[in-house]
């Protein structure tokens, strides 16, 4: 079993946790903008695949008591960094949470690099790079209240971005916020036709389309966190991610639920078509131009 941490916007808490019980997840416990919980490695893939609630999830590698830049270092210095990411690869850090010995997450940061890329050398391995952009391994730490975290980032991109938006509206919905609004109205629970008189870009209805059809909100992502992670299961992976490709074939063609979106504003009515059909549910919502107030539910 591994440790880990979702992450997610305050006021998310309970229904995340609600969903992680229903994936199987054990020793699951509400914290503040997320939830921590238990896992094997397959179940954590599924949820990782899976969740529609989370923005990310870590993997906690590391969580004790820390007064001192001293610590901090040792703390980091002593996980072994080259079994879990190759020096080939490069990495970067974030650092959140400030206080104590920790005037700014910059100098957390630089602390864990310094340990990081030491604990190479001493080992007998080639320094990795550090990457700020796309690095290859995201290491996530936390300082707070005199205790660190440090945990590798094993979702990678936060998971809202669930891959099907080509562009958005001025106000955007992020999609995981779609599906809160959707599982706390109990929509989830007993899922009916849908009218949103007011779609923009289409988040709402594509969220309920995805849930409605069996569909991971993670298919359409290019890459997880995880991928190269030293203890990755490949092959444990592709079985999952294929499963999935087959329960969205039939989710589809099972689906008996119609979805029902206008806008007054065409463009945004354009945007959520292609969004749509990038989700692959297009077929299962009909969007139309119109006011609000001139709109008739089917």
């Amino acid at each position: 079993m591994f440790n880990f941490f979702a992450a997610a916007p305050k006021g998310f808490e309970y229904s995340l946790a609600s969903e992680l019980k229903e994936f199987g997840a054990t020793d699951v416990k509400e914290s503040v903008a997320g939830v921590y919980f238990s896992a094997s490695l397959e179940l954590a893939y599924r949820i990782t695949l899976w969740t529609r609630l989370a923005s990310r999830i870590v993997l906690v590698i590391y969580k004790g008591a820390c007064d001192s830049a001293e610590q901090l270092y040792n703390a980091a210095y002593c996980i072994d960094w080259p079994s879990h990411f190759s020096h080939k690869k490069t990495f970067s850090i974030d650092f959140h949470g400030t206080g104590g010995f920790i005037n700014n997450t910059q100098f957390g940061a630089l602390k864990i690099k310094d340990a990081v890329v030491d604990r190479f050398r001493d080992d007998g391995t080639p320094r990795p790079d550090v990457e700020r952009v796309n690095p290859d391994f995201k290491i996530d730490a936390h300082y707070r209240n005199g205790q660190l975290t440090i945990s590798m980032n094993f979702s990678g991109a936060s998971l809202h971005q669930r891959g099907y938006r080509s562009t958005t509206g001025e106000a955007p919905l992020k999609e995981n916020l779609a599906a809160n609004m959707l599982v706390r109205s109990g929509w989830q629970a007993n899922p009916i036709t849908v009218l949103d008189p007011f779609c923009g870009s289409g988040t709402v209805l594509i969220e309920a389309a995805l849930m409605a059809a069996d569909i991971a909100p993670g298919l359409k992502r290019e890459k997880f966190g995880f991928e190269n992670w030293q203890s990755h299961n490949k092959a444990m992976w592709q079985v999952i991610f294929d499963e999935a490709q087959a329960r969205a074939t039939l989710g589809k063609t099972r689906c008996k639920l119609k979805f029902y979106g206008s806008d007054i504003e065409p463009h945004l009515i354009s945007i959520a078509k292609r969004n749509a059909e990038n989700a692959g549910v297009a077929e299962l919502i009909e969007f139309s131009v119109s006011d609000a107030l001139d709109v008739t539910p089917p």
